[in-house]
């Protein structure tokens, strides 16, 4: 059965919100923040999106859906890796949310991931989402 714990990483980044949104959305700093990443997408809600790498040494295509694109405020998609070990299957899909909020010219960027089957889960990809979201920081601050 899916899993009701939902992993949330957020940070305060000394940018504009339309300097957060380029850089999650961009490839080429995705692939910079995202441990070196190939992404593709066109954006389009319904579209798909994929990303392709290596990971300690394995090959791997992670994909998704676009769900919601409203530009420098909120990015909704699913994901599922077969990293995790588990079948191609909608219940073992996560839904990635993205979220930006304008604080006084900063931006407070929040990610979440649903789907997580216990609160271990649910940390661990935290953990991985807050080393993600930090490098989104590092870009975004210093352009």
């Amino acid at each position: 059965m899916a899993g009701n714990y939902v992993a949330t990483s957020t940070v305060t980044i000394d940018a504009p919100q339309p300097r957060v949104w380029q850089v999650i959305t961009d490839p080429a700093a995705v692939k910079e923040f995202m441990f070196g990443t190939e992404l593709m997408t066109d954006w389009n809600v319904g579209a798909p999106i994929v990303w392709r790498g290596e990971w300690d040494g394995k090959a791997y295509e992670d994909k998704g859906e676009i769900l919601e694109f409203a530009p420098g405020q909120r990015l909704v998609h699913t994901h599922f890796s077969p990293l995790g070990g588990q079948k191609d299957a909608p219940e073992n899909y996560h839904t990635l949310t993205w979220t930006l909020e304008d604080e006084a010219g900063k931006t407070r960027l929040t990610l979440s991931q649903d789907n997580n089957d216990t609160a271990a889960a649910a940390q661990h990809s935290q953990g991985m989402w807050d080393q993600l979201v930090a490098g989104v920081r590092k870009i975004a601050e210093r352009a």
